[in-house]
């Protein structure tokens, strides 16, 4: 079974997600737009951290998943 990792670093003001090993990571790519791309070797996007993501309080931040397509 696949398992999507989200981290929340309230004191970097960071969100992090993984939808592959992070062990695999290779290369990061910035977009521009505050958001680092995780890649593995072959390029693939393994995951992604949003820069400056704060929520006023963190110990109610809730999230949804939806599977599209399965």
């Amino acid at each position: 079974m696949e398992q999507v990792k989200v981290f929340y670093d309230r004191a970097g003001n960071t969100l992090t997600v993984w939808f592959g090993d992070p062990q695999d990571e290779y290369i990061c790519e910035e977009t521009g737009d505050e958001v680092i791309l995780m890649k593995d070797r072959t390029g693939r996007v393994i995951g992604f951290e949003k820069l400056n993501f704060a929520v006023p309080a963190p110990e109610q931040l809730r999230f949804a998943i939806e599977a599209v397509g399965v």
